[in-house]
């Protein structure tokens, strides 16, 4: 069966997920993690993608990013993925597929959803008890959103921006959003459209763009008054 074309809004962010092959490690030190943001950075610029949140952990990545065309993320992370792998089997004296398929995208709708998809993307080293707080992971875009350290990989979506005045203003109010834990089910949500490459947002927003491209881009189980917007919990054992 031949795969339905990728989603594609223009101006709407995706959430992007990798992983390693059979979930093995992809990055085995710092030197690994570095060379991967360099190569992102190179590919963004290049076919014109925006990143605004990101972390890489040691099996898989996760990206936020806004890309110009409909062809811009697919042409990111196909030379992304050629010049990592070559530099992973050369460095490593390894042979064959580092990542697991293609890659995993889902549009984000902006409004509602950008901060929590942003939120979850920079909280995995949290949630993997690798740490206790995302400011002391290093390969994550948190640094810059939520401290101030500039990356230079990462450009600020409109949102953010909007946070605040200044820099110091919106790493200030990014950091007052994760005082508040995200619930359990829109962990859930995210995930579980991630993995099915679903639209992330009210139905309000996934009837617009199923309208704007003539297609499904949501598993249709709705409990209850359908015109509430509120969707049927979906169980998942996914991993974040």
């Amino acid at each position: 069966m031949a795969r339905m074309p990728r989603l594609f809004v223009e101006d709407c962010a995706q959430h992007i997920v990798q992983r390693g092959n059979n979930r093995a490690v992809c990055f085995y030190t710092d030197a690994d993690y570095a060379f991967y943001c360099q190569k992102l950075k190179e590919s963004a610029e290049k076919y014109t993608v925006k990143i605004h949140a990101f972390v890489l952990m040691t099996n898989h990545v996760h990206l936020l990013a806004t890309p110009s065309d409909a062809a811009g993320i697919a042409k990111m992370m196909q030379a992304l993925g050629r010049n990592y792998v070559r530099y992973i089997n050369i460095t490593y004296k390894r042979t064959g597929t580092l990542w697991e398929g293609r890659y995993k995208a889902s549009l984000v709708a902006s409004d509602d959803y950008f901060f929590a998809v942003s939120r979850y993307i920079e909280l995995n080293p949290v949630r993997a008890n690798m740490v206790s707080h995302p400011g002391e992971y290093p390969w994550s875009s948190f640094r810059h959103n939520g401290m101030g350290f500039e990356i230079g990989l990462i450009s600020e979506h409109g949102l953010y921006r909007k946070l605040g005045g200044t820099p110091s203003a919106r790493v200030i109010a990014y950091r007052n959003l994760f005082l508040q834990a995200t619930s359990a089910s829109l962990i859930e949500e995210i995930r579980l459209c991630t993995n099915k490459e679903w639209v992330i947002g009210k139905k309000e927003f996934i009837d617009q763009i199923e309208e704007a491209l003539g297609r499904k881009v949501y598993l249709r189980q709705w409990g209850g008054d359908r015109k509430s917007g509120k969707r049927k919990n979906i169980s998942s054992t996914l991993t974040p």
